[in-house]
């Protein structure tokens, strides 16, 4: 569209002094639509993204009004030649656009994380395999703190498209583990004890409850299954901490828990048995033929 065309809606304005009066006026209702949308987006976004980025994004969309009244209303009003503007602001976005296509698709998608919210800073998180905590949100990158202390960086478009694990979302996780006792235990007595266990921990719900049952009856072991729930900010320290206490509590009241058994036989001594089992049928055969003979 050239300024001819443009003209046809916006009819240049001669006289200076209306000029004044109609770029005040224009300005003016810029201003305002500028200032409406901003506060509307604001009151809508102060919960779901950062302030600084919050306030990058609605300082872009003001002056972007602003600038966009300026361009398409007031130079044809001055009947201002924009084409060769437009042309040259043309060319030049299609070279921006190419060399900064990635930098305009991870703030796309950092836009939308910080709108969606589907992870916070300080959440446990495993995106794209990389597991730690979310450190920083920015508008271009994410910052993951993994649990050996490293800081990796990674693209919004990533975090954006690939799929992602968070560990606190829900406020309580449950975690599992499989006790072998032998097949000479009382298993009701194991369930008895473990759930002691249970209920003497602070950090063990009681809604969702624990369940303790008899899972499989293997070849060395019966095997129960223990499934509690935590709080998820607590969730691993309680998960490493009881099994060994219910390790411990079991062989302290008599219960053991199985290991595989093998019993192996070698050609060597299979043979000898074989000797000595012909050796005592012998001589237990002559020893009934000498009582018989009597």
């Amino acid at each position: 569209m050239n300024n001819s065309s443009v003209s046809q809606y916006i009819p240049p304005i001669s006289d200076p002094f209306l000029q004044i009066i109609t770029v005040i006026v224009i300005l003016f209702l810029a201003i305002v639509i500028g200032k409406g949308i901003t506060i509307y987006l604001q009151r809508s976004l102060k919960d779901k993204m950062d302030k600084e980025h919050l306030n990058i994004l609605l300082k872009t969309i003001y002056y972007g009004i602003i600038v966009v009244s300026i361009i398409g209303i007031i130079f044809p009003l001055f009947d201002i030649d924009t084409s060769g503007l437009l042309v040259a602001g043309g060319v030049v976005g299609i070279v921006l656009g190419f060399a900064s296509q990635s930098i305009v698709g991870n703030f796309i998608s950092g836009v939308f994380l910080m709108v969606e919210r589907p992870v916070k800073i300080g959440d446990q998180v495993n995106i794209d395999n990389k597991l730690g905590y979310v450190e920083d949100i920015k508008i271009i990158s994410t910052i993951i703190r993994t649990y050996d202390g490293l800081f990796i960086r990674l693209p919004n478009e990533t975090v954006f498209t690939t799929s992602i694990t968070n560990y606190v979302a829900n406020l309580v996780r449950r975690f599992e583990y499989v006790v072998g006792i032998r097949y000479s235990d009382d298993a009701d007595e194991a369930i008895k004890i473990i759930n002691g266990i249970i209920e003497e921990e602070p950090y063990a719900l009681v809604n969702p409850e624990p369940t303790i049952f008899v899972d499989t009856l293997g070849d060395n072991a019966v095997n129960i299954i223990v499934r509690i729930w935590a709080p998820s900010t607590e969730w691993y320290d309680l998960k490493m901490k009881l099994l060994w206490v219910i390790k411990k509590t079991l062989e302290e009241n008599g219960i053991e828990i199985a290991f595989p058994q093998r019993t192996v036989w070698f050609a060597s001594e299979l043979n000898t048995r074989n000797l000595q089992n012909g050796q005592m049928e012998s001589d237990m055969a002559c020893q009934n033929y000498s009582e018989e003979g009597q």
